[in-house]
């Protein structure tokens, strides 16, 4: 039998939530690959569900700003150098320069790069020009010297190539198939058999993504309840909003969940928000996992008019865009929807019927190919 091949594979964060790096560890493990995931833990990170590879979470002093990249960087260097493998598996910007350090150092492993997004076109670094230089100049220095570049969606995979002048594989991070069961029972979530539910979910609940606006819609939404699954920067801010309005009764918060349990909760859902603002490029080109999640949940998607989810929301008819991000505005929106039976039905077997042809079965063999494309 030929022996196995090591691959590592590196994420910034810890682990719990993040399904694409997962579904990549399976990949790899199906071309006989032994994978070991690699990222950290926090003070509130959850337990790891069971999982087929190894997963190592280190722990770190700090847990955010540049002294927690310092110690990321070093301790995930340090880690891969002493540690033999094949393949280094790199996700985000925030985990390259140890992965390609490494990699070069050692001389006989191959790397291979997965950009989730426009990583220095984020909203805290375009605050933060400083900062944004310094991820820009590693990513000028590495970028061209990669040989497999992988992103999320051909407008960011056309910028990259424009840019650094590589081919660049476009993955979207597409759930696998599954069926909807109908979710949890609402009484597990104290909600009552009428509420009309509305739900914000995923790991990167942060600045810019409409979820202020989205709470305070909520003083002109009749009859709704609004969840906030999920764990980001925003949070506290938007808990406070929640009280200082008096809308504890009308939005719910609920910790960050495994992928199967966030989406029973998902399934749960009569419409899912994705309010993103157009800040900045990488909102812009974005093309989210809640998107894909909602779909998979048979959850209809009320978003921001942006250009991938946009095009993809019509392509398939799953959702409907609102280009107004006025808490009043997104009311009138939730409300026209909430009113309108018909549409509800129609957007619904939609997501569905979608969801058997744009699942992770087919996109998986881009990341096959991606992975075996040795330029």
């Amino acid at each position: 039998m030929k022996a196995k091949k090591k691959a590592i594979v590196c994420v910034s964060n810890d682990l719990v939530t993040d399904n694409r790096v997962s579904k990549t560890c399976l990949v790899l493990q199906e071309l006989n690959f032994e994978v070991i995931l690699v990222g950290r833990i926090k003070k509130n990170s959850p337990e790891m569900n069971p999982r087929p590879y190894r997963t190592k979470r280190m722990k770190l002093l700090f847990e955010k700003g540049p002294l927690f990249y310092l110690a990321l960087n070093l301790r995930l260097f340090f880690f891969l150098l002493f540690k033999k493998t094949d393949l280094i598996f790199s996700n985000d910007l925030d985990t390259l320069l140890p992965a390609f350090t490494a990699h070069v150092l050692k001389r006989n492993s191959r790397i291979i790069y997965d950009t989730h997004e426009l990583f220095t076109e984020v909203s805290e670094l375009a605050e933060s020009p400083f900062k944004r230089k310094i991820w820009l100049r590693i990513e000028k220095w590495i970028f061209p010297k990669l040989k497999t570049v992988i992103t999320v969606n051909e407008s960011i995979a056309e910028i990259y190539s424009k840019t650094y002048k590589l081919p660049v594989h476009v993955v979207r991070n597409i759930p696998s198939k599954r069926e909807v069961s109908g979710g949890l029972d609402r009484k597990e979530l104290h909600l009552n058999e009428n509420d009309f539910i509305l739900i914000i979910q995923g790991s990167g609940l942060n600045k810019d993504r409409g979820i202020e606006e989205c709470i305070l819609s909520m003083k002109y939404c009749e009859h709704c309840i609004l969840l906030i699954v999920g764990d980001g920067d925003i949070l506290p801010l938007a808990k406070n909003l929640v009280k200082t309005n008096e809308l504890s009764e009308l939005v719910k918060f609920i910790p960050r969940k495994p992928y199967e349990d966030l989406m029973k909760i998902t399934e749960l859902a009569d419409l899912g928000l994705l309010m993103d603002k157009n800040t900045n490029k990488n909102h812009e080109y974005a093309l989210p996992n809640k998107l894909f999640d909602y779909m998979h949940a048979g959850t209809p998607i009320l978003s921001n008019k942006l250009k991938e989810i946009e095009r993809f929301i019509m392509k398939h008819d799953i959702g409907i865009i609102n280009d107004d991000l006025s808490p009043e505005g997104i009311a009138k929106a939730i409300m026209n929807y909430k009113n309108d039976i018909n549409l509800q039905q129609r957007l619904r077997e939609n997501c569905i019927a979608t969801s058997q042809i744009e699942n992770w079965s087919f996109e998986k063999k881009k990341l096959v190919n991606a992975i075996e494309t040795k330029n």
